[in-house]
Formats: C-alpha cells, sequence, structure tokens
C-alpha cells in the first residue's frame, strides 16, 4: 500500500508569511502523496473588521452568519487557500487549490440548532469524504490543499473545523493509502510541562495516554485533540503526529518528529 501524509496548518503558519515559505518548502520535501489542509488564521477576522463586519464568537467558537460566510469564502477559498498554491507551484509541487464543494469532494450537513445557532456552519459523518474523487487526484500527479469550507449538496457553502476534515479525510483515504495524519501546530507536540518545550512525549499508545490522563499531565484543551486522533486511529489511519510545523523537514530526513500517537 502507497504511504499518504494528511497534514493540517493552522494560524501560527498562515499568519506569518516566513513560517509559511519554510512550511511549504517541507512540505514539498516529502516523499509521496500528501493533501494539505488549513484554517483561516487571522486575516478572515481582520477582513471583516475592514468590512464592518463584527466577528461574533461564543466558547472561543466562530458563528457564521451570511455576511461572515462571505468573508470567509473570499478570504480562505481565495486568498490563503490560492497563495500556498502558487507558493507550493514555486517549490515543485502540483497543488490544486479546493473547497469540499469542488469535484463535490466533502459534502457536510448544517449543524442543527440546540442551544446556540453556529449559523452555516458544516458538521461531518463518516459518508461526508468522497475518497474515491480524491484519490484519483492523487494518482494523476495532483496535490490537493484544501481550506477549511465544504457544501451541503444544496448549493450551500459551510465553514467546518479543520481540524475535522483532516481527520475525516484521513480516515476515508485509509483505505487506499497507508496514512499518517499530522497536526502541525505551535509546540513541539505533547509536552509533560506546557512550559518548557524540552518536555516533549515522543510516543503515546491507548494505554500511555490513560496514565498521562490519570496523572493530569494531559487535560483541557489538549484532550479534544487527543481524543480524535485516536479515534482515527481506531478507524485505520497509521499513525497521528503531533508537532512543530517549522520541525517538519526531520520528518523528511527520517529524524524523530513531535509527537507520534498509534497503537
Amino acid at each position: 500500500m502507497k504511504s499518504l501524509y494528511v497534514i493540517k496548518i493552522g494560524g501560527n503558519v498562515i499568519d506569518n508569511s516566513e513560517n509559511l515559505y519554510n512550511f511549504l518548502k517541507d512540505f514539498t520535501a516529502l516523499d509521496g502523496h500528501k493533501i494539505l489542509i488549513h484554517g483561516g488564521g487571522k486575516i478572515a477576522t481582520q477582513m471583516s473588521e475592514q468590512l464592518g463586519i463584527e466577528a461574533k464568537l461564543i466558547d472561543g467558537r466562530r458563528i457564521t452568519d451570511i455576511e461572515t460566510l462571505r468573508v470567509v469564502t473570499m478570504v480562505y477559498a481565495g486568498l490563503i487557500n490560492k497563495n500556498i498554491v502558487a507558493q507550493l507551484q514555486r517549490f515543485g509541487t502540483n497543488a490544486i487549490g479546493l473547497t469540499g464543494a469542488d469535484g463535490n469532494f466533502i459534502k457536510a450537513t448544517k449543524r442543527p440548532v440546540k442551544t446556540i445557532d453556529y449559523g452555516y456552519v458544516g458538521d461531518l459523518d463518516s459518508q461526508s469524504v468522497n475518497a474515491e474523487n480524491i484519490s484519483k487526484l492523487l494518482e494523476a500527479g495532483f496535490t490537493p490543499a484544501f481550506c477549511a469550507l465544504t457544501h451541503d449538496g444544496d448549493g450551500q457553502m459551510l465553514n467546518t473545523n479543520a481540524d475535522t476534515i483532516a481527520s475525516a479525510i484521513a480516515i476515508a483515504l485509509a483505505n487506499y493509502y497507508d496514512t499518517t495524519l499530522i497536526y502541525c501546530f505551535e509546540k513541539k507536540g505533547v509536552l509533560k510541562d506546557i512550559n518548557d518545550e524540552e518536555s516533549l512525549i515522543r510516543e503515546i499508545n491507548p494505554v500511555r495516554y490513560d496514565e498521562l490522563k490519570k496523572e493530569q499531565i494531559i487535560h483541557s484543551g489538549m484532550l479534544p485533540k487527543l481524543d480524535n486522533a485516536f479515534a482515527a486511529i481506531s478507524c485505520g489511519v497509521k499513525a497521528v503526529v503531533i508537532g512543530k510545523s517549522d520541525e517538519l523537514g526531520k520528518l523528511g530526513n527520517n529524524q524523530p518528529f513531535g509527537t507520534r500517537l498509534s497503537n
């Protein structure tokens, strides 16, 4: 089975042109098939402010009303996505920039209104990703670069969490490839001490994860990330790696990179 890297980057890469340049150079150097997923960073919020559209957040989550959806569609699928694609072409990666609507690759369901109306936000399920069509792109020599937008099949674009998209793509393509899911963020990986970059935990399996939770070494914001990672592994993803974006080059040089989660 051929290998595949599914790599998600966040605002710490997107918002800094030097970080983005270095990351995309390292991304290009990785052998084999790869897919990039990116969010929107601070640019969508800045653009909203310039247009006089107030950003609405509840518990840190963006409420996507119709005006906000127009902005994130312009920024994620346009400005950020095409800049990334142009940079990747510069380095020799034949990238193709996509939303979930393109090629019907990712179809979501609008989040139902419960206590909070999140607006035009998409939720994914096990049938959301068209793995066969994405595989055709990969086999044709293209490197997909997905932004954090999906569609509902009825003509409506939906803002969708980039971490969730990355996980759904990795799980769907695990039937076709030896898939490793990589989350790049601002820390070296999972740390025993959040303030000490040298306290990196290199490997975590389910038993070790339970121990780290009991010892309160892993808690709060890191829990949902790791819960989702182990859920992806239980669905066929070979491994999930959490690491610092500017150290991705280590992976290409067969050096230890980040925290590796596996069974």
